[in-house]
């Protein structure tokens, strides 16, 4: 027995018919559908470097993304920690590959947690413009912020807001926007067997009140000729249909935009359902909507590149300490670019190797994403702003593991490859004895992935994997 709630089973009747819902009815009885999305920012083709446990055929709506096979678990891997790649349910692939990011172009997540969604739009803008990521519950948000590092994004600005909040300070600023709202989780019955309890018959229209005020949020935010995915894990019409056709009588700039992703059904009004017993996935509802170019509201330029107000620190920095130092970050001054006066630990980057629009702040050293004036965020519960390069360990300065995560292998100034099972070691805090080596920060990887740094003296590579992040 599947145990759905009387009054689901009516809906989804309505909505397949009696044929329909019994095959959905038999889906929801079958294994779980899994996949696995290689980091384009570390694969850019899509294929990774080495073998991964389960990988099955390739996800056919999503760059680099595969189905994965049995009861695998490359979670475990310490490839996962290494950013290669983010475990994540197939049919939610859609909703990016709908909003087609783009590099260099301005881009919101506006409800981002745990960072699935995040992580593949910033692996399709290869590095370059300006992600902003939020999540309104803190807690959420720290994963997000976690996962972003994880996964060696370098231009995310990581906040956690109500969506009102931060419509006041990017009014028609975003080139596109990603609304995947919260929802009463239908996709979720056969994963989460606890989501059916927690259903009820009320549960899509106090959604959809929901959905709607977070879209209006959103449409200010989005610059005229701008493009906007509205997508959920749920089926039922009121949140999905519901909430397109109260925005859209709203908002008479929007409509929908017609589109088509490899091996799904055609989205010919402008969206689609993708149901567990017509495709290997969970289930989701994607939408694409276009803002006219003629809109009211100019989208805005670039901002200038202001500092950012010594008030802003973000969660994650370092204890506070004083900061002068505004170059860009360059292996071949390290005297120069720090906090201060601290540098950055000599030689941790090759020659040639910087980071554009430093900005001290807190103790800690960043890089700031191109196109954003951090002083708009000011009064916002900030946690990540760009790439944190260094942070103040009492009067010195370390390279942060951030950094680490951010770089390539050819980036670094020494490097050390690890087997799968020092990866492992390394990874649980212990320090390694990987024979005579020159002294000083290396970038530790397995299979090419950088999994953080290490230090080497005294014929020892001291572990710098940050201790809150350490697995046994």
């Amino acid at each position: 027995m599947n145990n759905l709630p009387p009054a689901y089973v009516d809906q989804m009747k309505r909505l397949l018919g009696e044929a329909g819902f019994f095959a959905y009815e038999r889906a929801l009885c079958s294994p779980v559908t899994r996949a696995l999305r290689v980091n384009l920012l570390r694969c850019p083709d899509g294929v990774p470097p080495c073998e991964i446990e389960g990988l099955g055929a390739p996800v056919p709506w999503a760059k680099g993304a595969y189905f994965v096979e049995g009861d695998a678990r490359p979670g475990l891997s310490p490839l996962h920690e290494g950013g290669l790649y983010y475990l994540q349910e197939p049919s939610a692939l859609s909703a990016v590959t709908a909003l087609d990011p783009r590099p260099g172009e301005r881009i919101l997540d506006l409800c981002a947690a745990p960072g699935g969604k995040s992580t593949q739009i910033a692996a399709l803008m290869g590095g370059r413009g300006l992600l902003v990521c939020n999540e309104p519950v803190p807690s959420r948000a720290q994963v997000l912020s976690r996962n972003i590092e994880r996964m060696g994004v370098a231009n995310a600005v990581v906040t956690s807001a109500l969506p009102d909040a931060l419509a006041e300070r990017f009014p028609a600023f975003f080139d596109r926007i990603l609304v995947d709202a919260p929802c009463s989780g239908e996709g979720m019955f056969r994963r989460q067997l606890e989501a059916r309890d927690e259903w009820s018959e009320n549960a899509p229209r106090g959604c959809a009140d929901r959905q709607l005020k977070i879209l209006e949020s959103a449409c200010r935010m989005l610059a005229p000729g701008g493009t906007m995915v509205y997508s959920t894990c749920t089926f039922n019409d009121t949140e999905n249909e519901g909430v397109l056709a109260r925005l859209l009588d709203a908002h008479p700039e929007l409509s929908p935009v017609p589109f088509a992703l490899p091996g799904l059904p055609e989205a010919k009004d402008g969206y689609v359902h993708l149901y567990p017993h017509e495709i290997r996935g969970e289930g989701h509802f994607v939408s694409l909507l276009h803002k006219r170019a003629d809109a009211p509201g100019a989208p805005e330029t670039l901002m200038p590149e202001t500092l950012m107000p010594e008030t802003l620190v973000p969660e994650t920095s370092a204890p506070k300490a004083s900061a002068r130092g505004k170059k860009a970050l360059s292996a071949r001054k390290p005297g120069k670019d720090a906090p201060g006066g601290a540098a950055l630990p000599q030689s941790v980057l090759r020659p040639g190797v910087s980071f554009p629009r430093l900005h001290p702040a807190g103790g800690a050293l960043w890089s700031l994403p191109e196109g954003i004036d951090i002083a708009r965020l000011d009064g916002l519960r900030v946690l990540r702003t760009g790439l944190l390069l260094a942070h103040a360990e009492g009067r010195r300065m370390e390279p942060d593991h951030a950094l680490a995560m951010a770089l390539s292998p050819e980036q670094a100034a020494r490097t050390a490859e690890l087997t799968h099972d020092q990866a492992l070691l390394y990874q649980a805090g212990e320090a390694l004895s990987l024979g005579e080596r020159e002294s000083g920060y290396t970038l530790l990887t397995c299979c090419g992935v950088p999994l953080g740094f290490g230090k080497q003296a005294g014929g020892l590579m001291k572990n710098h994997y940050p201790k809150g992040l350490r697995r046994r």
